[in-house]
């Protein structure tokens, strides 16, 4: 008992400590970064305001949802708090601004985040398509992966196809290089990661897991994951030269030794931090290989971060 009690002293005077060290490099080199000041008119439409005929693909910085449907999932008070990693539902997330969601599912068609299983995957479909159709413009890309520890939904190639049809971007390496109003009508890149079932084949209208790619750092201490995600960002190609998505995460992972396992406890230790990781990514000359930036419950300032650096890479400002 002892040696654990002293484990868990350790354990918290590093996130302690690891907090310090990214409000001191907040506070030495700040937050500013081309775009960094401005902000969308409207957040539900700002592709649209960014004018579809100059907005290259591979030039959006997307904010991302992490395990972006868990606004409902477990029991309120009990369970949700430990896997609860999005306040808002799929719907009002699209409104805030964000263009990449992160839904894991199970056997069952059920969304979920580990064992804890929420809504029907309907939902999800039935929230996006509803955006799309009261916008113009924007896209989404779509990720739905089945969780670790389950089994893939039967035929669910099949459902994803059917129940988006002709909004579906099929795959093309080329659509990186493309405008958005060059891709218009079509409107959701839908990237389906199977765990057991093959992966979308070519002439599928989904694209496969390699068009979306990431390194998880399974950590809940702050700066020690803000550093890995600089590494891994950093060791990449430009956004003008490759053929895939790379998604970088701002959040951090509760762990089973550490006292403090509430999602939204842990993720705040970083969750303040994206736009110094964006003035950062400037510092180190990588912002040119940023692409998609994700965090747990989103924000309107979050998503102003992206897209003031999208509007800045628009105008030549970066």
């Amino acid at each position: 008992m002892g040696a654990q009690w002293s484990k868990q002293i350790q354990r918290r005077k590093a996130v302690i400590a690891e907090r310090k060290r990214l409000k001191k490099l907040q506070e030495k080199c700040g937050c500013e970064y081309p775009g960094c000041d401005w902000q969308p008119s409207d957040r539900k439409n700002w592709m649209l305001g960014l004018d579809p005929e100059k907005l290259h693909i591979n030039k959006i910085v997307w904010p991302g949802t992490h395990n972006s449907a868990t606004d409902k999932i477990g029991i309120m008070i009990f369970t949700r708090p430990f896997a609860q990693c999005q306040s808002l539902s799929i719907y009002q997330q699209l409104l805030c601004g964000a263009r990449v969601l992160d839904i894991r599912v199970e056997e069952n068609g059920n969304a979920c985040h580990g064992i804890l299983t929420t809504y029907k995957v309907d939902v999800v479909i039935e929230d996006i398509k509803r955006f799309v159709y009261e916008t113009e413009s924007e896209i989404v890309i779509l990720e739905i992966r089945t969780e670790f520890g389950h089994k893939d939904p039967p035929a669910f190639e099949k459902y994803l196809e059917e129940q988006l049809g002709e909004l579906l971007i099929h795959p093309d390496d080329n659509t990186f290089e493309k405008t958005i109003a060059e891709i218009l009508p079509r409107r959701i890149i839908c990237v389906w990661k199977p765990r057991i079932s093959p992966e979308p084949k070519e002439g599928c209208p989904l694209w496969s897991s390699g068009y979306l790619r990431d390194n998880w750092i399974n950590t809940d201490l702050p700066a020690t994951k803000f550093e890995s995600n600089m590494k891994y960002l950093s060791q990449q190609q430009p956004v003008t030269s490759r053929k895939y998505f790379y998604r970088v995460e701002n959040t951090v992972t509760p762990q089973a030794d550490n006292p403090i396992v509430c999602v939204k406890a842990v993720t705040n230790r970083i969750h303040g931090y994206g736009r110094l990781f964006i003035a950062q990514c400037f510092a180190q000359n990588c912002a040119n290989r940023l692409q998609i930036f994700s965090i747990d419950f989103i924000d309107e300032d979050f998503v102003d971060a992206c897209v003031g650096l999208t509007k800045a890479r628009i105008e030549g400002m970066a």
